[in-house]
């Protein structure tokens, strides 16, 4: 399954952490339709099911009659009812610690961790060395190398936030002050959409980031770009370049610049990604002129101010942007 597919879509999974989770909830949900059934089925035969009387029994004799007895109140029914429902809910209580135990951990150990911090509303990505130095950071697309696990390392900067990846795996919530640890991995090149299912204010429904699942060609090559600082500008992109160190370097950051902001998305290679604004907006020239311009118009409640500037300054600001890949 890929982007052009359901984008939210889980019941058809692409990973080893969420096609046991796929086989459960298939499974229990046909256990929960085949219990209603029955329950329904025996529900209306006990309600149009004729009871046969003899014309000259006396009123007390069909009271003793309907009382509850081995034979006519149907106690072998119950038992045996108690007995298979017993054993299915057993099963399936064991049928789910197994799918518990199986996604708990990776087969194989992971190399590639992955740091994610969340915030109102975006997505701030880390890739970590194996003694935790950042090699690259990035922001609402992560790239992952196919057939691999991967860890991921969640947390959130300011409310609790819930990181979910339909295809690839299970919800993990991502606390402030607290890092919580799962993994992914994909079995399909593709482009998968991952989305905060845990209510996090305004923009709650406009918090989504992506998971590209790169061969591993394709995945080396990302990281090696990626790592890379920003190429200078041509000289026709001065001006952008000094109108967004004096307007937004102290939000974004841009390696081999002197924007070293924090707050915001970091921005040294902006035009690699697809989307903007956590996936509210395609990447390109106009949507980041609109998305400039208009950011509480485009995302209301968004962390990012309105930045005030003439049609020349956002012009030139965009011009510059376009560069950074």
């Amino acid at each position: 399954m890929t982007e052009s597919a359901a984008p939210l879509a889980y019941f058809h999974t692409a990973g080893p952490a969420a096609d046991p989770i796929t086989r459960l909830g298939w499974g229990l949900g046909i256990v929960s339709i085949a219990v209603v059934v029955i329950i329904a089925v025996l529900l209306l035969l006990a309600i149009f099911r004729k009871r046969h009387r003899s014309d000259g029994a006396s009123e007390r004799a069909d009271e003793h009659a309907m009382a509850p007895s081995h034979k006519n109140a149907g106690l072998s029914w119950i038992a045996v009812g108690t007995g298979v429902s017993t054993l299915v809910l057993f099963g399936c209580a064991v049928w789910t610690l197994v799918t518990l135990s199986t996604i708990a951990a990776p087969r194989t150990a992971p190399r590639v961790v992955i740091e994610v911090q969340a915030y109102q509303f975006w997505w701030r990505v880390r890739y970590l060395d194996v003694s935790g130095t950042v090699l690259l950071t990035t922001a609402n697309e992560i790239h992952i190398p196919v057939g691999q696990p991967v860890r991921f390392r969640l947390s959130s900067g300011d409310v609790i936030h819930s990181f979910w990846v339909p295809a690839l795996g299970g919800k993990m919530d991502a606390i402030p002050g607290q890092t919580n640890v799962t993994w992914l991995q994909g079995s399909q090149v593709g482009r998968y959409r991952g989305q905060c299912s845990e209510y996090c204010g305004l923009q709650h429904a406009h918090m989504a980031f992506f998971v590209d699942v790169d061969s591993a060609a394709d995945f080396e090559h990302w990281v090696d770009t990626q790592r890379r600082p920003a190429s200078l500008p041509a000289q026709q992109d001065l001006a952008g370049a000094r109108i967004f160190m004096n307007s937004c370097a102290g939000c974004h950051a841009v390696q081999g610049t002197e924007a070293h902001g924090a707050v915001g998305p970091d921005l040294t290679h902006l035009m690699t990604r697809k989307t903007i604004a956590a996936g509210v907006l395609p990447n390109g020239p106009s949507f980041l002129k609109q998305w400039i311009a208009s950011t509480q118009t485009v995302k209301p409640g968004s962390e990012m101010p309105v930045v005030r500037l003439s049609a020349s300054e956002l012009n030139a600001i965009v011009g510059y942007l376009a560069t950074l890949r």
